[in-house]
């Protein structure tokens, strides 16, 4: 079941100790358990967890990423409270 988010429930999951999420187009990704196996290394997905990460992710991804781990990562939405993440 998909759950939703707001960008200040999301910021709490920066690190491992509380799990590392990030947000592409409004969908909420948990890449905790992904971080060793992104093939850009660690250090980038370490330094948007808890962000809005869709412009780094547009700028070295394609649709064809998303689909293939969507299902994997995918644990939710942002609401439409109209708070957005800062990066």
């Amino acid at each position: 079941m998909s759950k939703t988010f707001t960008a200040g429930d999301v910021a709490e999951h920066k690190d491992a100790a509380n799990g590392m999420y990030i947000i592409v187009d409004s969908t909420v990704y948990d890449v905790t358990n992904f971080i060793d196996e992104h093939p850009g290394g660690s250090k980038i997905l370490k330094r948007v967890a808890g962000k809005d990460a869709s412009k780094q992710f547009w700028k070295y991804h394609n649709e064809g990423v998303l689909k293939k781990y969507a299902a994997k990562l995918k644990v939710g939405s942002v609401g439409t409270g109209g708070e957005k993440a800062k990066l």
